[in-house]
């Protein structure tokens, strides 16, 4: 059973030893009760596991079999010895990718998967998603305000890009000189400002320091998107209509993405394949599903309409 009780199930994906130990990540599952072929496979953010319960409930009742991945080194995969949501390439997240499609492909018998990813598993989707391109793994991709550029100016990104790259290829586990704000966690933990609860062990309010190696993987992942993939399936790329930047508490982070910058999410969408839908809904935060609930409910609203419009019925 999952630590979020029944109807949840998690399994444990046991992979190589890495260079920092031994490796698991976990795929949990809510099944349908109703017959169905048609599955979504859920992938989280940085700081982030799967929580989102409502998410699961909207799926469930739309007959999809609901999976949600918990990334190597990353809430219920964490192991002590390791570093939380620390990769030198984001390649290395591949791997339980691939096992959970086998899983929910061969072992579950799905006919039809849509891939649902989240920031910077939005990122990491899409260029695996590039990579299985000719082997129809999946039918269609959903992602919630993709991680596709930095949230900083052009010359910022110009000037510490090299800066990263060589000390993410030298010394990967170095912490940068700088942190994560905690004020996007604060506006939805119910402990501060928010409606909801998660385990602040696996998402802390205060994030976990950035490292070098991790940065250089990010990297390494826009640069691959900003020359261009060829996902083939049908794509949805939703986010917020607008970002915001505050220093201290304001009532602008409950209605806008204070995490990543929209417009560069808009500017690279088109460059995931040749079928792609950008949505952006006004009031939206930067995981649209938390969003306040009339919010949340156009943001399911499209993605309703958008699954019965591309997505097989079987």
């Amino acid at each position: 059973m999952d630590v979020l009780g029944e109807p949840y199930e998690a399994r444990t994906l046991r992979f190589p030893d890495d260079y920092e130990g031994e490796v698991v990540a976990t795929l949990v599952r809510r099944a349908c009760p109703e017959p169905s072929n048609r599955a979504v496979l859920y992938v989280h953010g940085f700081v982030d596991y799967f929580f989102q319960t409502q998410l699961a409930d909207w799926y469930v009742e739309r007959g999809f079999h609901f999976y949600a991945l918990d990334l190597r080194k990353c809430g219920r995969s964490t192991l002590p010895h390791q570093t939380p949501h620390f990769c030198r390439d984001l390649s290395e997240y591949f791997a339980e990718i691939d096992e959970a499609v086998r899983i929910i492909r061969e072992e579950d018998g799905n006919s039809v998967l849509l891939l649902n990813a989240h920031s910077t598993g939005g990122l990491t989707a899409s260029l695996w998603a590039h990579r299985v391109r000719d082997r129809d793994l999946v039918d269609a991709m959903f992602l919630n305000s993709p991680f596709f550029d930095f949230n900083a100016s052009r010359l910022l990104r110009m000037v510490a890009g090299p800066v990263i790259d060589a000390l993410g290829a030298r010394r990967p586990g170095i912490t940068m000189p700088f942190k994560l704000t905690d004020l996007y966690a604060r506006s939805i933990h119910a402990s501060a400002n928010g409606e909801w609860d998660f385990d602040l062990t696996w998402k802390p309010i205060e994030p976990w320091p950035v490292r070098s190696g991790w940065l250089r993987a990010i990297r390494l992942g826009h640069r691959q998107l900003h020359q261009g993939l060829d996902i083939r399936c049908p794509v949805l790329v939703m986010c917020s209509a607008e970002s915001s930047r505050p220093r201290a508490w304001n009532e602008v982070i409950r209605r806008t993405d204070s995490v990543l910058d929209v417009a560069q999410i808009a500017r690279w969408a088109p460059n995931l394949g040749r079928h792609v839908t950008l949505i952006r809904v006004e009031g939206a935060i930067h995981d649209l599903v938390l969003s306040a609930a009339p919010v949340r409910e156009r943001v399911f609203a499209e993605l309703d309409r958008w699954v019965n419009a591309y997505l097989p019925k079987s």
